[in-house]
């Protein structure tokens, strides 16, 4: 907004000074050189090749642990060898008067659990005296030609 007792001249003075100004805006303004000019090819090299070095030391911090893990369980298996040789010869020395001694050992035991298992039968079943069965001489002939039926035909089959 202009003033209301400004002149023409003086508005007029106003306009070109603020068309140069904007000029001004556009033109180009002097730099601020830097001491020395920075490389930047050399920079992104030089980040390159540390993130090369440091894939590399990964690389290889795993190929060490490959091989530590293999040489690890190649070490467990050689002792388990080891330990099954080792039980192998022991059965081979043991005396046959040990062996022997186990041989009694288990018959003894397979002796007790059947004679155990003898008298749970023998308590399981009532021990009074026997029921007469009452036998129909016509069902024992049924049964006894049915017999002979089965007899047949296993025979033919």
């Amino acid at each position: 907004m202009q003033p209301k007792n400004s002149t023409f001249s003086e508005r007029q003075a106003a306009s070109v000074a603020a068309k140069k100004a904007l000029l001004e805006k556009f033109k180009p303004k002097p730099m601020v050189q830097a001491e020395a000019p920075i490389n930047h090819e050399a920079e992104r090299l030089r980040r390159l090749e540390a993130v090369r070095a440091q894939r590399l030391d990964e690389k290889e911090a795993k190929q060490r642990a490959r091989e530590e893990a293999a040489a690890a369980a190649e070490a467990a298996r050689i002792a388990a060898e080891a330990a099954a040789e080792q039980a192998r010869l022991d059965a081979e020395h043991m005396s046959d008067a040990q062996k022997r001694a186990e041989r009694k050992a288990r018959k003894k035991e397979v002796k007790e659990q059947a004679k155990a298992k003898k008298e749970t039968k023998s308590v399981s079943r009532p021990s009074g005296p026997k029921e007469e069965r009452v036998v129909d001489p016509f069902e024992e002939h049924k049964r006894y030609i049915a017999s002979l039926e089965r007899g047949r035909e296993r025979r033919r089959a």
